[in-house]
């Protein structure tokens, strides 16, 4: 099958977010959707291994933001390629609290919704939340919505890997060589790591190829994990 047949469908891009239990976290999802307009429905859904699937799992409450064309790196970094286990992925933004403690991301959202869970359906590797929406309202009323294909076509950016659009890329053959030193670029905000100059800001000496980095070594930039990297 040809893989790219996947990227004509349309998505836009959203953070959805919940909280449980004194902890709160949210993702970047491309696979928010109406489903009926009486009562009004959402669907959402979610990797059984994010850390919000457990939070939404327990409060039963999902917050929805719509984000803007020109949604920074930062909320892209933060909510789309980092966990919420281990850190609070809302300290560094502007956001509210609704109901049971529900955080709604206001930064670069031009519109929100809240939602109760009604139904959940498990679909393997993901979870299918059907929602009714309890209130929303809209922030900007100019600004573009972001698109799964205006990120991935302007701003080269690629799913990160627990979406349910995420496709596996085949490794090179000319990196199984690895002979050449490859340089590798960040998804979210387009630094390029070039081995012949190394990253000296995090003690990486220059000729340090990218495959010997160490596993502790994220995007100088904007702190996204090296195996979310492509290959230039």
């Amino acid at each position: 099958m040809n893989t790219e047949t996947f990227f004509k469908i349309s998505y836009g891009l959203y953070v959805v977010s919940s909280a449980a239990g004194g902890k709160r976290s949210g993702y970047i999802s491309n696979t928010v959707f109406q489903v009926t307009a009486e009562p009004p429905k959402f669907a959402v859904v979610c990797s059984k291994e994010n850390f919000t699937a457990q939070l939404i799992g327990t409060s039963g409450k999902i917050g929805i933001s719509v984000l803007k064309k020109e949604t920074s790196a930062e909320v892209i970094s933060t909510f789309g390629y980092s966990s919420g286990r281990d850190k609070d992925k809302f300290e560094k933004f502007n956001f509210m609290i609704r109901e049971g403690e529900l955080p709604v991301l206001i930064d670069d959202t031009i519109a929100w919704f809240e939602c109760e869970v009604l139904d959940v359906h498990d679909a393997g590797t993901h979870l299918i939340f059907i929602t009714k929406i309890l209130d929303g309202e809209v922030l900007d009323a100019v600004s573009e919505p972001l698109t799964y294909a205006w990120y991935r076509d302007v701003k080269k950016g690629k799913a990160p890997k627990n979406a349910p659009t995420f496709i596996k890329p085949e490794e090179p053959a000319a990196l199984k060589m690895s002979t050449p030193l490859y340089k590798f670029k960040c998804p979210v905000c387009g630094y390029i790591y070039d081995p012949e100059n190394g990253d000296p800001s995090n003690d990486i000496a220059p000729g340090t190829r990218f495959e010997h980095l160490p596993d502790s070594w994220s995007c100088p930039i904007c702190g996204v994990s090296q195996s979310e990297f492509n290959i230039l």
